[in-house]
């Protein structure tokens, strides 16, 4: 387990599958954020990496995960069919915040989901299964469209950050906004395009994100 803030490997077992994560828990962490990457990447992506360490500054709490077995992984690199399967990857979210809520270092920390490109639709998935434990969602660059109707069913506070370059998602993550019955905000990052590579495009999505669950997450927090 993290001790002190520093990062540490866990195992996380679900009903069908055990996955790797990596767990962070600072001193006084006002609460936990859990991570779902994109397509085709894995907790070790540079950038939810970087988000995830800026996180821990707040201070919050970090879990980065896999979100398929290194087996599935394999398969997944050949047919490409899992990292779209977006149900499958909502289930295994929702599998890893009740490991959180058992968890002895983590279970009285106020959860959020942070969700990047398909990553997104998985985190809101998640935060629809489970109303009472996730308290906020962010989603960077995401496509919280292929939620489907689990959209109606999210009551966390949710934040959407875009590129500003990156118009399809800008317009999916409109639509996906009309949909939804609970508090969500668009943010547009002038200037990036949709994997913030730009300069300074990725530190103001960790600052808007750090800003969001510091708002949602832990004593006062607004719900």
């Amino acid at each position: 387990m993290a001790a002190h803030g520093a990062e540490s490997d866990v195992r996380i077992s679900l009903k069908d599958a055990t996955l790797d994560g990596t767990l962070a828990v600072p001193p006084e962490a006002r609460g936990i954020v859990l991570f779902a990457h994109g397509s085709g990447s894995s907790r070790h992506s540079p950038r939810n990496r970087s988000v995830a360490h800026y996180l821990q500054q707040v201070p919050l709490a970090t879990l980065l995960m896999d979100l398929l077995t290194m087996e599935e992984e394999a398969i997944d690199q050949q047919t490409r069919a899992l990292r779209f399967d977006i149900p499958l990857l909502g289930r295994r979210l929702v599998g890893a915040i009740d490991w959180l809520a058992n968890n002895d270092q983590t279970g009285h920390l106020a959860i959020g989901t942070f969700g990047a490109s398909t990553g997104s639709a998985a985190a809101l998935i998640a935060a629809a299964e489970r109303p009472k434990a996730v308290r906020a969602v962010v989603s960077r660059g995401g496509r919280p469209d292929l939620a489907g109707d689990a959209l109606l069913q999210v009551r966390a506070p949710t934040l959407l950050i875009v590129g500003g370059l990156d118009q399809a998602v800008i317009e999916l993550n409109r639509k996906a906004m009309a949909t939804m019955t609970a508090a969500v905000e668009l943010q547009i990052v002038p200037g990036a395009t949709h994997l913030f590579q730009e300069g300074g495009t990725l530190e103001q999505v960790a600052r808007l994100t750090a800003d969001w669950f510091q708002q949602h997450l832990g004593p006062g927090a607004v719900v």
